[in-house]
């Protein structure tokens, strides 16, 4: 029988900007659309597991992202010991989900080999393709890789009872998302491949895109593991915080539970 787990959601920044930059072709209305940044905690009494590590103040600052909630007071405020972490998962190594792997120093890493791959590889002598990846989080991948705290993941993987990972794709090449065991069924964290909740709804897709058409069929995958669509967190909505209840009140504004269910607007 699969264990549940509570899983958390932590907003640690933003990003104000019209929706044409959230769709590739652009969006004939083009009214203001932000993105929120989120890290994520799935935990039970057995282990606690840390889903994306966010940006660093340098580099979020650099691209112009606010910052609204330090990754690291964040986790700190929902009650995450980083010495205690012995479990990171990376769903991949863009700037905005593996800048804070420092916080961790005991933990082993969950990634597919294919980011890993694609992150050293010839497609990173190309500016288009490497700016959205930071070159000190990639070497600090490869040191962990070197000191044997790195697990690779080829495809779909069970990490632990009631929590597996399964490559997507489209947004980077190794992308992958987190499907997990709750009270309320399964739910999966789509990190990026779905930003937003109109992106697997109407089939349209980021502009990041390492491939479309696999962001395109990675929809499709998202739904087949939900069972859902409202068992589906996407990656990036600002939605999110409202569509789910506060872990309690000091953390309202910026931490949500995501084992629970889904609140009725306005409540």
């Amino acid at each position: 029988m699969n264990e549940h787990y509570e899983i958390l959601a932590l907003k640690y920044a933003r990003n104000d900007r019209p929706a044409s930059q959230n769709f590739i072709g652009g969006d004939a209305h083009d009214h203001s659309m932000p993105i929120d940044y989120y890290v994520w905690v799935i935990r039970n009494e057995a282990r606690t597991i840390v889903v994306d590590t966010g940006f660093n103040p340098q580099s979020g600052a650099r691209r112009g992202r606010e910052l609204i909630t330090p990754v690291h007071t964040a986790l700190s405020a929902v009650g995450v010991e980083f010495d205690a972490v012995e479990h990171v998962i990376t769903t991949h190594m863009h700037y905005d989900h593996a800048g804070n792997n420092d916080l961790f120093p005991n933990a082993c890493f969950y990634m597919q080999e294919s980011e890993m791959r694609f992150a050293t590889g010839p497609c990173m002598c190309h500016h288009f393709l490497n700016h959205p990846y930071e070159v000190d989080d990639v070497t600090g991948m490869v040191r962990r890789i070197y000191a044997g705290k790195v697990s690779f993941c080829m495809g779909d993987r069970e990490l632990f009872p009631g929590i597996t990972v399964h490559h997507v794709g489209g947004h980077s090449r190794g992308l992958q998302c987190v499907r997990v065991e709750t009270k309320r069924g399964p739910v999966v964290l789509a990190s990026d491949a779905s930003h937003l909740y109109e992106h697997f709804q109407s089939g349209r897709v980021f502009p990041t895109c390492d491939s479309v058409s696999d962001a395109v069929m990675g929809y499709s995958r998202l739904k087949e593991l939900a069972g859902k669509d409202s068992h589906i967190v996407p990656g990036h909505d600002p939605d999110v915080m409202n569509r789910y209840p506060a872990f309690n009140a000091q953390t309202a504004g910026f931490a949500v539970k995501l084992d629970e269910d889904e609140q009725a607007p306005g409540s």
